[in-house]
């Protein structure tokens, strides 16, 4: 099947070939029966089948049997068998040994993606359902995936991204007022609030989440109230981690000083909030704000790691990822993210796709065979990257064509004080053995 060439405007070949014109050459009106509106070209298995018995002469049987053996070819000497018979029976009926092997490596590729054209029906209507979702309700959209993890492409923290670059406010987890999952709030602007559930809290057990909100007949006023709810230490440290305390005045630091230093009241003083002397504890920064939120949560509403560290990047001229669309085609740039998801597919001959992140947003990444293998190391490792490359950029389609690879992962230690650093008061918990280890591994794609 050959496609011939466009004329006039740009309608649908298959439209304009409805109306009389057609772009797209077949050799008999069998094959235009079976092919023509998926435009020449084999999408479905019954395609598959079709072409078999009525261009090569297959029996019903011998045809399912080729569809189900797609999957398998080059495995003990299928496709030799099929290709004989498929050429040789298209030949007999009048087809060139040429067009006839084209049909069959088109079928032979076509093993790697074919499906039922009922699949493919269901798939698209559900494609078409999320899409206008995502579109018109993106607060919805967003709850009901952070409530389905974990599944999908995305990490948590992408989502929310997306949502909130949608102009969607998202708050964090609260005593007041989340739940186990996460829920829509009154409407602040176009859309509803989406109030992170207690479920996005690393080690939260549900039962204990629930337990929480049931007995919060009236707000929580006093840490110690939470305490005797939960009566589980662990939870509570959870709970002071994820930075839950703010409605009522506690930041994170002081919530999780009252829930280290305190005894749970016994005997009379049992369900009693007793008073405690005040201590001035240190301010956290922000970027040690960011790191505790990584590390309870997955990832931060208050800043993007990457920020952090953006003055050295600028001054190694590494281009922010939402600037990549500024560039001309073909030049040479440098990018720096966060490692969000690694694609290597068997049928893509050793390329592998990368998905970066910074704060201004994702970053596609194409490495060729050679180069993985060149830099295979700091690929896989990196929590941080930074590469040089092409940059390609085709209508609103943009990728960096990557040349050289670089583990930037160190630069985030910047988000953590030094061992060596005096600070007033004895932190309870620094911010992790490094920013490094916080942020969530990739995704990874075979």
């Amino acid at each position: 099947v050959r496609p011939g060439p466009i004329q006039g405007d740009m309608v649908h070949p298959y439209l304009r070939r409805r109306n009389g014109e057609d772009p797209i050459e077949f050799p008999s009106k069998e094959l235009e029966e079976i092919l023509g509106r998926t435009l020449g070209v084999p999408l479905f298995q019954e395609q598959a089948m079709k072409i078999a018995i009525v261009a090569a002469g297959f029996s019903p049987s011998e045809a399912d049997e080729l569809r189900r053996s797609m999957a398998t070819f080059k495995v003990h000497g299928m496709v030799t068998r099929f290709e004989k018979k498929l050429t040789e029976g298209m030949m007999r009926n009048g087809y060139s040994e040429e067009f006839a092997r084209k049909v069959f490596k088109q079928l032979e590729g076509f093993g790697s993606y074919g499906f039922p054209e009922s699949h493919a029906a269901s798939f698209a209507h559900l494609v078409y359902v999320s899409c206008w979702i995502k579109c018109h309700y993106p607060d919805v959209f967003a709850v009901a995936l952070l409530n389905s993890q974990p599944m999908g492409f995305y990490q948590p923290a992408q989502i929310v991204n997306d949502a909130r670059q949608h102009g969607v406010i998202v708050k964090g987890p609260d005593i007041n007022h989340s739940f186990w999952d996460n829920t829509l709030e009154g409407k602040e602007g176009k859309y509803h609030v989406v109030r992170l559930g207690f479920r996005q809290i690393k080690g939260m057990r549900v039962e204990e989440a629930q337990k929480l909100v049931a007995e919060r007949v009236r707000p929580y006023k006093h840490l110690d109230e939470v305490r005797h709810v939960l009566d589980s230490q662990p939870m509570l440290e959870k709970l002071a981690d994820a930075d839950a305390f703010q409605s009522i005045g506690l930041n994170r630091r002081e919530a999780l000083w009252q829930a280290v230093t305190k005894d749970a009241p016994v005997a009379l003083y049992k369900n009693q909030v007793v008073p405690e002397a005040s201590v001035e504890l240190p301010q956290m920064s922000d970027s040690e704000n960011v790191v505790q939120d990584y590390a309870s949560i997955s990832f931060s509403l208050k800043a993007h790691p990457v920020s952090f560290v953006r003055d050295k990047l600028d001054r190694l001229n590494i281009v922010p990822a939402a600037k990549l669309k500024e560039g001309q085609h073909g030049a040479s740039v440098r990018v720096a993210g966060l490692v969000l998801v690694r694609q290597r597919p068997g049928t893509a001959k050793g390329v592998c796709f990368m998905t970066i992140e910074d704060e201004t947003g994702i970053a596609n990444l194409v490495v060729f065979g050679k180069r993985f293998e060149k830099y295979r190391k700091e690929i896989l490792q990196s929590r941080l990257i930074m590469v040089e490359g092409q940059l390609q950029i085709e209508g609103e389609v943009i990728h960096v064509i990557v040349e050289q690879v670089f583990n930037f992962s160190s630069l985030l230690r910047v988000l953590t004080p030094a061992r060596t650093q005096q600070l007033p008061l004895l932190t309870l918990a620094y911010p992790d053995e490094g920013a490094a280890s916080i942020v969530p591994k990739s995704r990874d794609f075979k």
